[in-house]
């Protein structure tokens, strides 16, 4: 049972104050709205979502934070993505205006390539969300995925306590596709891990893809092994990785705006046929052409170790992060 469950009917005061809603003066920018201050902001109930495009766990809260932006805002709801990046790229106002058309964010947000919204949250995590009263005090935050009766029930409470009766209790149902589907957490065995020399871990240098151990990965080709990333020099190298889960994905990037590189995906040596994810196709072909999270496998069947391997044709690519689902 939720822990919010027996809260309905409530005062406020059943979340107690984290401290004011600090501002958004730090935003170099803004995407779907003009500027929002606290003045402006006061006498709203304001959920704030600290995002960064590639990140998979923010992904996989979006159908949720979208649902609620949509059915509450005639209720006095307000919702801002904070947009701060993790890698580089995602500094680009470009890439952040085209992610935010084509996840079909709708609602206010914030650039903040600097962090300093993120500092003034004193925020630590991807994603985060933080609601407060329409007096302008921070009633609840949550880290992470998850949790999301619980937030739903607080902008319940919170309009209801600034004289919105007319919420209701009802959830919202959402119908998740993509990367928004929840991950598979019970056979999920394999975790985020940074191609990056700063953040790498598990890489298992001259070791063909066939001697590796769940969870490690090597390269094969000529690459530079940068800060950030891996990028490759070669004409044609290799990523592999052993992997323990039901969708494999990877934060990738051409060399340059308007580049493409194909490449050529394999599972346990073979095209991943019905396990393609939404990037590649049956035969594993796809092509990277922009900076940013792709879906190369989701396994529609039993869930066991296996060897993924994706192969670029040319030079450039540059490898950030895996994820898995």
């Amino acid at each position: 049972m939720s822990l919010f469950g027996t809260r309905r009917g409530t005062e406020a005061a059943s979340f107690p104050s984290e401290g004011r809603l600090p501002g958004f003066d730090g935003a170099t920018g803004w995407l779907n709205s003009a500027p929002l201050t606290p003045a402006e902001l006061r006498g709203k109930a304001v959920l704030v979502d600290f995002w960064t495009y590639t990140c998979i766990n923010w992904l996989r809260t979006l159908g949720y934070v979208r649902a609620w932006a949509k059915k509450y805002e005639s209720h006095g709801l307000v919702t801002i993505g904070v947009h701060t990046p993790e890698f580089a790229f995602e500094r680009d106002v470009d890439n952040v205006r085209e992610a935010v058309a084509e996840m079909n964010v709708r609602y206010p947000v914030a650039l903040d390539p600097n962090y300093a919204v993120w500092q003034a949250f004193a925020n630590n995590a991807w994603p985060a969300v933080y609601i407060a009263d329409a007096e302008g005090q921070i009633r609840y935050h949550h880290l992470g995925e998850g949790a999301y009766e619980e937030c739903e029930r607080v902008i319940q409470q919170l309009l209801t306590d600034a004289g919105h009766a007319e919420v209701g209790d009802e959830l919202v149902s959402v119908s998740l596709e993509g990367f928004e589907v929840q991950a598979d957490w019970e056979n999920l065995g394999s975790s985020e891990t940074y191609l990056g020399s700063e953040q790498a871990r598990n890489f298992a240098r001259g070791v063909p893809a066939s001697g590796l151990n769940l969870n490690q990965w090597t390269l094969s080709g000529d690459w530079a092994v940068e800060p950030r990333a891996s990028v490759l020099e070669g004409s044609e190298g290799a990523i592999a990785f052993r992997f323990h889960a039901r969708d494999v994905n990877l934060v990738m990037g051409p060399p340059r705006k308007g580049a493409s590189v194909p490449f050529h995906v394999l599972v346990d040596g073979e095209p991943p046929g019905d396990g393609h994810g939404f990037d590649v196709d049956e035969q594993g072909h796809g092509t990277v052409t922009q900076q940013r999270l792709h879906q190369l496998v989701r396994e529609p069947g039993s869930i066991a170790d296996r060897t993924f391997e994706i192969t670029f044709h040319e030079p450039g690519v540059e490898g950030y992060c895996f994820t898995f689902g």
